[in-house]
C-alpha cells in the first residue's frame, strides 16, 4: 500500500476496494424478497397486459348503437340480462337490445362494443335508464393496450421496485433472476466499547460503529451480519474471526488500524494478505485493505465519522457495483453559507445540510471525526479537494447526497 510519505488518493483506494468485489451471483427469489434489487436478466411478457378485453368503470356494457340519441331527455331503456363482476371467467353473449351490468376489470362480453358508466343511468338491477350515449370503445380496456404478449417489460440492470414488481406480478412471475445481495461481516474492536443498554464505567463507550456500519450495509443493498470483539488480544481475535468467515463476500472492520500500540485489526492481519496505510482523505486516513483467509477485507478506523465516511467513499459503491446496482450517490452543486478551510495535502469529506430549494449547503459540526451527532443531522457530504485549501460563502462546491431533501 502506499508509504508514509506518499499516501494513496481517495480515487485509487477506491479502485481497489471495488476490485475485492466481483458481480455476485444470479439467484431467483420471490417478487417480495427482490426488493431494491437489480434485475439480472431482460424479462418479457408471457401474456399481454391487460390480458382480456375489460371494463374501464362500473357500468352497463351495451352495444353503442343501441344507445344512439340517450339523453337526460330521452334515455333509453334495456334489460339487464347478465351481471359480470370482476373475477367471472365465462363469457356470456350479449345480444342486441340488452345490457350487462359490468363491474370494473371484468371482461366485456362479446357482442358488446361500449361500457355506459353507472353515472349515466338509474343503476337498474332489472332494467336499467340510459341517459347519454356512447361512441364504441368508451370505457373499454382493449387486450395488450398495456403490454404486448413477449414484450419486454423489464431490462437487466433495472432496479426492482415497487412499480416493476407490480408490473411482473402483473404478467405472472413469481420469481425473479437477480444479483446475489453481498455477505458482509461487519466487525468492530476496542476494549472501549460496551454494548449499548450496560452501565458504563470510567474510560469506556457504548459500541456504535457496528449498528451504523451493520445499517449501512442494509440501506447498500447488503446482507449484515455484526460481530463485537473487544479484547486486544490477535490470537484470540483469529480464534473468533475464522469461523465466521464461512459463506462472507466481504469483511468490514472499524478500529484497530491505525499507528498505536494496541491496533488488534492491523497486528492480526499484516502479513495475512491485508495491507495497512494511509489514505489522502480527511477524516479516514487510516485504511487496510486486501484478503484475509481469502475473504476480501476493508479495514475503516474506529472513530464514528471516520467510519461512516469511509464506507461512505470506499464501501458503499464497491457493495452496489458488485450487485448491479448504480454506485454513486446523487451528487449536485451548491453554494455553501459560510467559509470552509481545508488542509491542502488532503481530500476532506465534511458534513453539510443540502436545501435543494435554495441550491444551499450549510457546513454542520467541525472536521472532527468523532462528531456523530452532527453526521446524523446532515444528509450530505462536501466533496473538497486535495488542493483546496479555503472556500468562501457562496462559492459553489460538490456534495454527495446521503440522506433525504
Amino acid at each position: 500500500m502506499a508509504t508514509a510519505s506518499k499516501p494513496r488518493s481517495v480515487d485509487e483506494h477506491g479502485r481497489v476496494v471495488a476490485a475485492l468485489l466481483p458481480t455476485t451471483p444470479v439467484i431467483r427469489l420471490a417478487l417480495v424478497e427482490c426488493a431494491g434489487l437489480a434485475l439480472a436478466e431482460p424479462i418479457t411478457a408471457a401474456v399481454p397486459l391487460p390480458p382480456f378485453d375489460n371494463s374501464g368503470m362500473d357500468g352497463y356494457a351495451v352495444r353503442s348503437a343501441d344507445i344512439e340519441g340517450a339523453s337526460a331527455d330521452t334515455p333509453v331503456a334495456l334489460p339487464v340480462t347478465e351481471d359480470i363482476p370482476a373475477g367471472r371467467t365465462d363469457s356470456p353473449s350479449l345480444r342486441p337490445g340488452t345490457a350487462h351490468r359490468i363491474m370494473t376489470g371484468a371482461p366485456i362480453p362479446p357482442g358488446a362494443d361500449t361500457v355506459v358508466p353507472v353515472e349515466l343511468t338509474d343503476g337498474g338491477r332489472h332494467q336499467v335508464q340510459i341517459y347519454a350515449a356512447r361512441p364504441p370503445g368508451g370505457s373499454v380496456r382493449l387486450a395488450g393496450d398495456d403490454v404486448a404478449a413477449g414484450e419486454e417489460i423489464l431490462p437487466a440492470g433495472v432496479v426492482l421496485g415497487p412499480a416493476q414488481l407490480g408490473v411482473a406480478a402483473a404478467v405472472g412471475y413469481a420469481e425473479l433472476p437477480v444479483h446475489r445481495p453481498v455477505r458482509v461481516l461487519v466487525l468492530s474492536t476496542g476494549s472501549e466499547l460496551v454494548v449499548p443498554g450496560t452501565p458504563l464505567r470510567h474510560g469506556q463507550i457504548y459500541e456504535s460503529n457496528g449498528t451504523m456500519l451493520a445499517a449501512a450495509v442494509r440501506e447498500a443493498g447488503g446482507e449484515a451480519q455484526l460481530m463485537h470483539f473487544v479484547p486486544d488480544d490477535v490470537a484470540a481475535l483469529e480464534a473468533a474471526l475464522t469461523p465466521r468467515l464461512t459463506g462472507i463476500d466481504l469483511l468490514v472492520t472499524s478500529g484497530g488500524v491505525s499507528a498505536g500500540a494496541y491496533e488488534v485489526v492491523k497486528s492480526a492481519m499484516t502479513g495475512q494478505g491485508v495491507d495497512f496505510g494511509r489514505v489522502a482523505m480527511q477524516p479516514g486516513a487510516p485504511q487496510g485493505v486486501g484478503r484475509y483467509h481469502g475473504v476480501p477485507v476493508a479495514a475503516m478506523p474506529g472513530n464514528p465519522v471516520s467510519a461512516s465516511v469511509s464506507f461512505e467513499v470506499f464501501v458503499r459503491p464497491a457493495l452496489r457495483a458488485a450487485m448491479g446496482l448504480p454506485a454513486q450517490r446523487p451528487q449536485a452543486s451548491a453554494r455553501l453559507t459560510e467559509a470552509l478551510d481545508s488542509p491542502g495535502d488532503k481530500r476532506q469529506f465534511r458534513r453539510g445540510v443540502f436545501d435543494p430549494a435554495g441550491g444551499t449547503v450549510a457546513p454542520i459540526g467541525g472536521p472532527g471525526s468523532h462528531l456523530l451527532a452532527a453526521l446524523a443531522r446532515s444528509n450530505c457530504l462536501i466533496d473538497i479537494p486535495e488542493t483546496t485549501t479555503h472556500l468562501t460563502a457562496d462559492e459553489e462546491v460538490l456534495i454527495l447526497r446521503t440522506g433525504g431533501a
